[in-house]
């Protein structure tokens, strides 16, 4: 790869994972628009692993109480609130492994085309604009029951679909349900953790699998890139969310379905 493709899609996974705005969309673009050859299977590994170490820094004190409560439940029995948000994480990761595991295939032969990714981005964006100012925002992390983690898992196995976003419509099913701007966000980075390891770990088996020529500059590269730019994103999102809402990732969100709209007509 050349270096410019390197630092470009390392950033823009790193940037766009936990941002509304679909990092799935954003890596395939690139070759879509430009004609950039595909980043290959094992940069694809690298920035994943670089954005889960971001999210699990960003976040280490809460995931070490979550796993300790989780843990002292299942082996102890002893009943936690940390206990119970592992439980929610592992309730609202489920939809979208199952999902995933049933129709990978039929996505990655039908799914990926400029013109779904396009208006997967137009109507989740403007779906995330109506929750934001439609949202009562009155309820916080505490409330969150097990029918919420489930439904907001539902509604995470869209983003199967390129364009959708992850974090965007986990954001704007939680948002629906009343939560706040900083709790939707939070829980929707922290079910980012489980899918992005198992996304990572199934790449990881079939690089195994395959082999790859990759370098290993390119390899590195893609992991610190993504590493950093992902760890400060998160840190300005969580920081300016309240002040600047959903609406400039809205504005975003339609402006580039519009684009790709022009460019694939």
């Amino acid at each position: 790869m050349e270096w410019m493709h390197v630092v470009a899609l390392a950033l823009i996974q790193g940037l766009s994972e936990f941002l509304p705005i679909s990092s799935s969309a954003h890596l395939i673009l690139p070759s879509q628009l430009f004609g950039w050859p595909d980043q290959g299977l094992a940069f694809d590994v690298a920035v994943h692993v670089g954005t889960l170490l971001a999210v699990i820094m960003a976040f280490w004190t809460e995931i070490k109480q979550i796993l300790a409560g989780w843990f002292a439940h299942v082996f102890k029995r002893t009943p936690s609130e940390e206990a119970r948000m592992g439980w929610c994480v592992l309730l609202g990761t489920l939809p979208a492994l199952f999902f995933g595991y049933m129709f990978e295939s039929v996505i990655e032969s039908y799914a990926r085309s400029a013109l779904v990714i396009a208006a997967t981005t137009i109507i989740f964006g403007l779906l995330l604009w109506w929750a934001d100012k439609r949202g009562r925002r009155e309820r916080d992390m505490p409330t969150l029951t097990f029918r919420d983690a489930f439904l907001i898992g539902v509604a995470q196995a869209l983003a199967l679909i390129p364009g959708t976003s992850r974090s965007g419509i986990t954001i704007t099913a939680a948002l629906m349900m009343g939560f706040t701007r900083q709790a939707a966000a939070k829980f929707s980075f922290l079910l980012s953790i489980p899918l992005i390891l198992a996304a990572g770990t199934l790449k990881g088996i079939e690089l195994a699998q395959t082999g790859t020529d990759a370098y290993l500059f390119d390899i590195l590269g893609g992991v610190v890139i993504s590493f950093v730019s992902a760890l400060v994103c998160i840190k300005l999102f969580l920081a300016a969310l309240d002040r600047i809402g959903m609406l400039p990732f809205v504005i975003y969100r339609l402006v580039l379905g519009a684009v790709l709209l022009v460019a694939f007509l």
